[in-house]
């Protein structure tokens, strides 16, 4: 029977290069969006086309009752919850003294309520398997001072915390809980940035370029095969050297 994967803000970015790296793994996906239609029909058909289910769930991850409304919906549609990346996340860079309050307030929802809102809804089913694995994505920022970044930082540091304390908790059910910490990838964020700046990240990097979402992709995809089956709580920081 196929194992099943549940990958958050899967419809572009690093989301859908997990979603397709698992399912070119074999794993079924069921893609949760918040709000692009076509790109999740788009990712859908693409993951489709690789041989594997796939099923799109649109969902505000930082609203409790969308969350266990969408797991209702995938227990429906897949026997099991084998895998749950919580990768949903905003960035929204300002100064401190320039930092809105409706912006902290969207960052803190969606980047820490949301993996919790997730985290809770797939290890029920989980726990009840006695069997899964969590992987959450969190960020260099949570290890490297990025001026800009303080709500992000903040955000993504709760999220390292939050590994630990989930893998601890869980483990007696056999579920695991790791992190990955991306550097700077050429997701549509990076190619917004204007090119002086960009370069001048770049220099910042030992190995001299930028990630992929597909490096990412390929991170997890190797964190969920049994050469990891003893690693739990752990964050891994794949940034190229940055943190150095």
């Amino acid at each position: 029977m196929a194992k099943t994967a549940v990958v958050t803000g899967g419809s572009r970015g690093i989301g859908k290069a997990i979603a397709l790296k698992l399912a070119n793994e074999g794993y079924d996906i069921a893609l949760n969006y918040a709000s692009n239609d076509e790109a999740a029909k788009s990712t859908r058909e693409e993951i489709i086309s690789t041989g594997v289910r796939c099923e799109i769930f649109k969902a505000d991850t930082s609203d409790i009752g969308q969350v266990k409304a969408m797991f209702k919906d995938i227990r429906k549609s897949f026997e099991t919850i084998d895998v749950l990346i919580n990768n949903a996340g905003v960035v929204d860079d300002a100064y401190l003294l320039m930092i809105r309050q409706e912006s902290l307030e969207r960052s803190l929802d969606i980047n820490i309520k949301g993996y919790i809102n997730c985290a809770q809804a797939a290890s029920l089913k989980m726990c009840s398997q006695k069997s899964g694995k969590i992987i959450n994505v969190s960020s260099v920022s949570s290890v490297l001072a990025v001026p800009g970044q303080t709500v992000y930082s903040a955000t993504k540091g709760a999220v390292n915390s939050m590994t630990q304390t989930m893998a601890k908790e869980l483990a007696p059910y056999g579920i695991q809980v790791n992190a990955v910490a991306p550097g700077f990838v050429g997701t549509d964020m990076i190619k917004s940035i204007p090119g002086d700046l960009a370069e001048k990240y770049l220099d910042s990097v030992p190995m001299k370029r930028f990630g992929t979402a597909e490096d990412v992709a390929d991170c997890v995809a190797s964190l969920l095969t049994d050469a990891f089956a003893y690693m739990t709580g752990q964050v891994i920081v794949l940034d190229g050297g940055l943190s150095l």
